[in-house]
């Protein structure tokens, strides 16, 4: 029996679109089947949640700055701002990493507790306390500097201008002259990280070598970290008094003011 071209070729064509039609059918049915399977945590983390949380304590800039830099290395998937205008954190992120904030901030926007720090330069003559000079100081335990001075300032003639036939003018510079102390204070009520510098200069009696008029400085510098427990004095250094037996002795207390 003889076959039929025309019907074979139809059957062949018939026989490739089914085949068409099924590979669809199973593709769609695997994509289907994929996006039912795939697990929750695959899923894209929500971040439409916003918030804005108003600073109360924190008001410099940079200390903003600080607690945005904090926020972000804390709350990666978190994005965080400062909004100067409001002086506010702006977050944007899940409900979970608004709560973070919230219990972050709380943390850190609190008020500062203030502290006196007194200082006692003692001078002896061997044991025998000769003199006792007191300096009290009231600092943050933010890490800000504050500084006092007490002395005067001297000033040097640093060069002149005019010729011959005109007025001369002197160039005048301030020399400060006798106690300088700065602090800063960090920590808990339990222990303090205390950072101090104290410096005493004075006009010495002897004239520069060289025969210039200006006058010669005597010098003191105590500069150096150490751990203050508060209501406990301690020695930050003594030190000789040139031309003298005497020395001086240098103590601090920190006492809690609120």
């Amino acid at each position: 029996m003889k076959l039929n071209p025309v019907r074979m070729g139809r059957r062949a064509i018939t026989s490739v679109l089914s085949m068409i039609v099924l590979a669809i059918a199973f593709c769609a049915f695997t994509q289907s089947a994929t996006a039912h399977a795939q697990s929750p945590e695959s899923k894209p983390a929500d971040e439409g949640t916003y918030q804005t949380i108003p600073l109360t304590y924190v008001t410099g800039k940079q200390d903003a700055f600080d607690v945005v830099t904090d926020l972000r290395n804390m709350l990666p998937h978190a994005k965080t701002y400062f909004v100067e205008s409001q002086n506010a954190i702006s977050i944007r992120g899940s409900a979970d990493n608004i709560q973070a904030a919230q219990k972050i901030l709380a943390d850190i926007d609190r008020p500062r507790k203030v502290y006196r720090l007194t200082y006692s330069l003692t001078e002896l003559d061997g044991d025998k306390p000769v003199s006792v000079q007191k300096v009290s100081l009231i600092a943050l335990d933010s890490g800000d500097r504050v500084t006092l001075k007490q002395g005067g300032k001297l000033p040097i003639i640093t060069g002149t201008t005019g010729g011959d036939n005109s007025a001369h003018n002197s160039q005048v510079q301030y020399i400060d002259t006798g106690l300088t102390i700065e602090a800063t204070v960090e920590g808990s009520a339990d222990a303090l990280r205390l950072r101090t510098k104290i410096e005493q200069s004075s006009v010495a009696d002897q004239r520069a070598a060289s025969g210039v008029a200006d006058p010669t400085f005597r010098q003191t510098v105590l500069d150096g970290i150490t751990t203050l427990v508060p209501g406990k004095p301690l020695v930050l250094g003594s030190l000789d008094i040139p031309g003298t037996t005497h020395r001086e002795e240098v103590s601090v207390v920190s006492e809690l003011v609120h």
